[in-house]
């Protein structure tokens, strides 16, 4: 057998080489890029927890629902690492605590926050039991806080979950309209109480969109998502009425996780 000359082994080791960089470029750094996958972290209020979903495991007054969109996001991604840390009646602070709470890693963060800081529950309360003019007075009240002291607050708090974890894309949500006005609902509140409540929605979301944007957050508006499901709409409704345990009231069911925020949120980052 021949002896191989030198230059027949330097172009075998040179194709050997470039053939090595080839299956590690194509097969170990894909791969280590697969196995990493995304590091979420769910933040915010019941919106984000879930209630109103069922399914609350032992999370307690969070009310964290394993049919809440974060964690439907999470099952449909194989390989996510997710930390649950929305809990039912969180305000601007309470986020930014739970903020202290994402993995320094976090490449993929989700928040709702405004409403209760806003008042909702109280909204709510007066427009249930209270005449329209209350209730377009106290929608009123509730969208002066939300134009005047709100915006502060949302900007302190998405800067905090950017300051833990920098390399993260943030996503904030908004909230859907409760009603279609008018409506099949021939019992319950006025169409008045029921737009006032909208407009409230809209003022929030409003709000919302423009701090998400000054500090360079997706916003993912789900009022379009809800529209033809809200309550007293002809379709299956999205959101609960008035409901046993009171705590579900006016929140998103299972259908409304998955079909109102969950689908918004995949078709904005996948």
């Amino acid at each position: 057998m021949a002896v191989p000359t030198r230059n027949f082994r330097r172009s075998l080791l040179r194709l050997s080489t470039a053939l090595g960089a080839v299956v590690l470029s194509t097969l170990g750094v894909t791969g280590l890029a697969q196995a990493a996958g995304t590091v979420y972290a769910a933040l915010g209020d019941s919106y984000s927890s879930g209630v109103g979903a069922g399914s609350y495991g032992s999370s307690g007054s969070c009310y964290r629902s394993s049919k809440a969109y974060g964690q439907l996001w999470a099952n449909a991604h194989s390989g996510t690492s997710f930390t649950f840390l929305a809990c039912s009646g969180a305000k601007t602070g309470d986020v930014i605590n739970q903020a202290n709470s994402i993995p320094s890693s976090a490449t993929l963060v989700t928040v709702t926050v405004g409403g209760n800081d806003a008042g909702f529950t109280d909204v709510i309360t007066t427009c249930t039991l209270g005449s329209d003019s209350d209730c377009v007075n106290r929608v009123n009240t509730a969208k002066t806080y939300v134009n005047n002291t709100l915006p502060p607050l949302l900007t302190n708090t998405y800067n905090a979950i950017k300051a833990k974890a920098p390399g993260a894309k943030l996503v904030v949500l908004s909230y859907p309209r409760f009603y279609t006005v008018p409506g099949s609902c021939w019992v319950g509140l006025s169409d008045t109480k029921r737009s006032a409540i909208n407009s409230g929605a809209d003022a929030l979301a409003s709000v919302i969109q423009a701090r998400a944007a000054a500090a360079g957050a997706t916003f993912v508006d789900v009022r379009p998502s809800f529209a033809g499901h809200n309550i007293c709409s002809s379709a299956d409704d999205y959101l609960h009425s008035l409901t046993w345990p009171v705590v579900e009231s006016y929140h998103p069911t299972a259908a409304g996780q998955s079909g109102g925020y969950y689908a918004p949120l995949r078709g904005a980052i996948g």
